[in-house]
């Protein structure tokens, strides 16, 4: 048996989610089914982030083990061919040892929302992005925001269905920048509170539409509970953009 690690692009609009649920057709599900028709074996993958429905990813890692032995990139052509038409694409495949792990391997998670602010919605991107027609004022969330670097409790942003043992994370850094009429946020950790990055790009919102002043949101922040947090954003604007091993 040989271990791989895939990298993936994909819509996540189709799917409930990474992993597999009864009640729908998940990604994880898709690239399996990809993997059994090209190889003959039924196979697990293991992922670095368990993406929720709606949300997307530009370089999703998982990894792997099959029986077959072909190149890297034959493997990486027939998941592909497989795959179709699903909105999933394996962008690389690499062989690894067998203490690589997709998920506790990782060292480092990017994800990145996008709002799109303009005064009408987007023909285009309603699907990949959360439209937002008040202005936004990045200055004033890039301020708000400086707050939640390092390691805190992070309960004011963390869902109620949160499976992790503490509220405790240690986010590395947090970043906005505006192109053209999209304003996007991006932000890195080891890991993340179940709905963490939704939870604060839907708070830091309300300051860059200024509804909130910083002082709100720390104020918020410190409180330590969801209660006092801004709307949980929608999965649309949300991806998963890389790991760091």
């Amino acid at each position: 048996m040989s271990r791989y690690r895939a990298t993936l692009e994909y819509f996540g609009k189709p799917f409930v989610g990474w992993q597999r649920q009864k009640n729908g057709f998940s990604v994880q599900q898709a690239l399996e089914e990809a993997i059994k028709k090209f190889c003959g074996q039924d196979v697990v993958t293991y992922v670095a982030g368990r993406t929720d429905a709606g949300v997307h990813a530009l370089g999703q890692v998982c990894h792997f083990e099959i029986e077959k032995k072909e190149t890297t990139k034959t493997i990486r052509n027939a998941i592909n061919f497989h795959l179709k038409p699903n909105p999933i694409i394996v962008l690389n495949v690499v062989e690894v040892d067998e203490t690589f792990h997709a998920r506790f391997s990782a060292k480092e998670r990017h994800y990145r929302y996008k709002f799109i602010n303009r005064a009408t919605p987007s023909a285009l991107y309603s699907d990949l992005s959360w439209w937002v027609p008040q202005a936004l004022d990045i200055d004033l969330m890039i301020e708000a925001s400086k707050c939640l670097i390092g390691k805190h409790d992070f309960s004011t942003f963390r869902a109620a269905g949160c499976q992790a043992k503490t509220p405790v994370k240690t986010l590395n850094s947090i970043t906005f920048w505006r192109e053209g009429y999209e304003v996007i946020m991006e932000t890195k950790a080891k890991s993340f509170l179940y709905h963490q990055v939704r939870n604060m790009a839907g708070t830091l919102k309300l300051v860059g539409e200024k509804k909130w002043t910083i002082e709100d949101f720390s104020n918020a922040f410190n409180a330590r509970t969801r209660v006092r947090g801004g709307v949980t954003a929608p999965a649309c604007g949300l991806y998963f953009v890389k790991v760091d091993y």
